[in-house]
């Protein structure tokens, strides 16, 4: 049997969209209503998504953690970025309400420079929304040229602070960024001519040499997330699919000095995890979210852990050790694939996920603990290997995680024993995300566009269609000589035409009838 994820014989080309739609309206009465032919392209529904780890979280998306990244700045290596990513499956067109973070929420990142388990450093986000118009429906009325323009009614800024703890007490509590914008949701290219003018300008440089980035993103991790429909369906036939494809996200993304976050050059160690905390009624705030390692809470905490898990911390994880020393997921390969799972307990797992590789990320006298751990000396790669340490590449995962590195390739050979003389070749063959990555801060793709579609046939970019009559106009993705919808669209123009004919005789009759002296 085909191993499973095996990368040979597997193409993107199974990746392509379906779910075209047409919605061709037709006047229904005299005087009646122009038609409309609309054309829809979406991202393709998901029944499962890694991002929605969790029960609870589910239910919540503006407070659910989707991926943490952290790299030492392939531009500037002095410095680490951290990119941290909420609210999973931003539909591009998902107006009028598009995508903010919440006002009632701290967005914490947490850094363990010591390997005790607990954070001694936190950078704490909380942002705040502003409407300029509360009569209208629209996010914005009119083009946005800048995120200060009168047209952006919804807009959101936000504070940094930056908090050191010790024993998880706090030290001091600084504030490094006040008031900072926010960049909105990409609502498509009519309502934002220029999205990157308004990205650019969502970047703040703070005192200090640091750096933050906060807005809608194209969401960077990629899979094949039919990985819930029973391992693929047992049979492989739709591998390669990268789910994500054309999906936002919402970023936080900040640079630091790496001597800010680090003990020492000496302990250059770190280990990171975003948390979200949601106000209570009473005023207090408990959290909902927790992240470090990608794929832990989905994949390898049970069900009945798993929203145990978002409202704990590192230092609590012995709890949770089980679920890692007796992973389920290689027993389901085997039952479904017959690969045999490598023995247990799996003391590899523990190594690589909870203490870091020794010799590359594992700091001294390390506590056990689920956190992504990132060695701030490693100098970036000039040619980065998608499967980072695995193929030599020590900048890579699980050596902290660059947006590139393909950790679902990873974590599977792992899984299935990769460091214990189980050598295999699985993955999901979704090798890399479809939109490629920035070389400068905040590195993230531009979001996907709400007007992302395919021009109406007969047209051409920056037609007004209003001109457009009958054949010349047809909906994206119709038949080219497919005559329903063009008698259609033409009849409802006709239509049209004619209500406002008739309208215009009714109106001209009305007035000479009030003229008429009785």
């Amino acid at each position: 049997m085909t191993p499973l994820f095996s990368r040979g014989p597997f193409s993107r080309s199974g990746s392509a969209r379906t779910g075209l739609v047409t919605l061709v309206c037709g006047a229904l009465a005299a005087g009646g209503l122009t038609a409309a032919g609309v054309a829809a392209l979406t991202p393709t529904a998901a029944s499962a998504s890694s991002h929605r780890e969790a029960p609870l979280i589910s239910g919540t998306p503006q407070y659910d953690n989707t991926d943490l990244y952290a790299f030492v700045s392939p531009d500037k290596p002095d410095t680490t970025t951290i990119v941290a990513d909420w609210i999973p499956f931003e539909e591009p067109a998902g107006g009028p309400n598009f995508y903010t973070f919440a006002d009632d929420a701290q967005y914490d990142i947490h850094v363990d420079n010591n390997g005790d388990a607990q954070g001694e450093l936190l950078f704490r986000y909380t942002f705040k929304t502003h409407t300029k118009n509360g009569n209208t429906f629209l996010y914005n009325t009119g083009p946005v040229t800048s995120l200060d323009d009168p047209d952006l009614n919804i807009t959101q800024t936000y504070d940094i602070d930056l908090i050191r703890l010790k024993n998880q007490h706090v030290v001091t509590d600084t504030k490094l960024a006040d008031d900072v914008p926010v960049a909105p949701s990409n609502v498509g290219k009519a309502s934002m001519p220029d999205y990157g003018k308004l990205r650019a300008q969502a970047v703040y440089r703070t005192a200090g040499g640091a750096a933050t980035f906060a807005g809608q993103a194209d969401d960077p991790f990629f899979a094949d997330l039919r990985v819930f429909d029973l391992l693929y369906g047992g049979n492989l036939s739709e591998v390669g699919r990268d789910t994500l494809k054309g999906y936002n996200v919402n970023t936080i993304a900040l640079q630091v000095p790496n001597d800010l976050i680090r003990q020492s050059a000496g302990q250059p160690v770190v280990g990171l995890w975003s948390t979200t905390q949601r106000r209570t009624a009473q005023g207090s705030y408990t959290q909902v979210s927790r992240l470090g390692n990608p794929l832990v809470n989905e994949v390898v905490n049970p069900q009945k852990d798993k929203d145990r898990f978002n409202a704990s911390q590192p230092w609590y994880d012995a709890q949770f050790l089980k679920n890692v020393t007796n992973p389920e997921l290689p027993k389901l390969i085997e039952s479904i694939y017959k690969i045999k799972a490598p023995a247990e307990p799996r003391n590899d797992l523990v190594d690589v996920f909870l203490k870091g590789v020794k010799g590359l990320n594992q700091p001294p006298n390390v506590r056990p603990s689920e956190e992504l751990r990132l060695n701030t000396s490693i100098k970036p790669s000039t040619h980065p290997k998608r499967l980072g340490v695995l193929d030599g590449d020590n900048a890579g995962f699980p050596n902290g995680r660059r947006l590139t590195d393909d950790v679902i390739d990873e974590a599977l050979q792992v899984v299935e024993g990769e460091l214990v003389g189980s050598k295999n070749d699985l993955g999901d063959a979704v090798d890399k995300n479809d939109q490629g990555f920035e070389k400068y801060f905040p590195y993230v793709a531009e979001p996907t566009s709400g007007s992302r579609g395919p021009l109406a046939k007969g047209t051409t970019a920056g037609t007004d269609v209003r001109s457009q009559l009958g054949d010349a106009l047809q909906p994206a993705g119709s038949s080219s000589g497919g005559s329903g919808d063009t008698v259609l669209i033409a009849a409802s123009a006709a239509s049209g035409a004619a209500g406002i004919l008739l309208i215009g005789t009714a109106v001209g009759w009305w007035r000479r009838r009030i003229r008429r002296p009785y």
